[in-house]
């Protein structure tokens, strides 16, 4: 597929996370000419309130903001829980379009919530929710290093302390969706190396879309840790 004008990048982060996480891909793909836009989700910024969310409120959040701005040649990024939002996005803005790319993400299974990917951790992850006061889960610090492998200790300490709890309805409410393969829309899958934090091995993901990922260095957060790889696979899948 060759895009007739320049995509703009609309990027989702993951679980815990704020747009902030995109920014220096973001700034990296202005650099080169495209736009780039970095989506907070409800919840996940600094001081939300985040009782009762839920999936579809993430996802509308997407949808309302590339309309708000009127949008074209989309390509919606997507990382690890947020494939959940970018799936049940581009269900609303197919014509919107130019592609979807999952980044080290999941690639939702019809009727499977998050929590359900990985059953070793389902009960106690439901337990934790069901135990929060506000039904939201967080990230403990001895975590870090799983999601950031390659960092040193000052910058997982410094990434822990960005991060938010995570509205529990995100992950506790499935998708009825069509994937997005079944939508007519091409996608991509870009997944890091050493990426340790998948719920299921990235190439089985990416498998239920008919995809082999592109290999980049890194972990799970490779965004924040090789933003020049990530930025340059984003372009090289976008515009292919």
């Amino acid at each position: 597929m060759t895009l007739t004008m320049s995509p703009t990048f609309v990027l989702v982060p993951g679980a815990w996370q704020g747009g902030w996480a995109w920014q220096p891909v973001a700034r990296r793909l202005r650099e080169v000419g495209h736009a780039a836009v970095t989506v907070t989700l409800p919840g996940l910024a600094d001081g939300d309130d985040r009782a009762g969310l839920r999936l579809s409120d993430a996802i509308d959040h997407v949808v309302a903001e590339v309309e708000r701005r009127d949008l074209t040649e989309v390509v919606l990024v997507g990382q690890s829980w947020g494939g959940y939002v970018i799936t049940g996005a581009a269900n609303a803005l197919i014509g919107r379009l130019a592609k979807v790319i999952y980044y080290n993400a999941v690639v939702p299974a019809r009727g499977t919530a998050m929590v359900d990917e990985n059953a070793e951790y389902a009960a106690l992850t439901r337990a934790a929710i069901a135990a929060s006061p506000d039904g939201t889960i967080g990230l403990v610090r001895e975590q870090v290093p799983m999601l950031m492998p390659e960092a040193d200790e000052q910058t997982r300490d410094l990434f822990f302390e960005l991060l938010v709890p995570q509205p529990g309805g995100y992950f506790l409410d499935p998708l009825d969706v069509d994937d997005v393969t079944a939508l007519g829309v091409p996608a991509g899958y870009i997944l890091s190396e050493d990426d340790r934090a998948l719920a299921r091995p990235g190439a089985e993901l990416a498998s239920r879309i008919g995809l082999t990922p592109v290999l980049v260095s890194g972990g799970h957060e490779s965004m924040l840790t090789r933003p020049d790889e990530v930025a340059k696979a984003l372009l090289t899948s976008a515009l292919s």
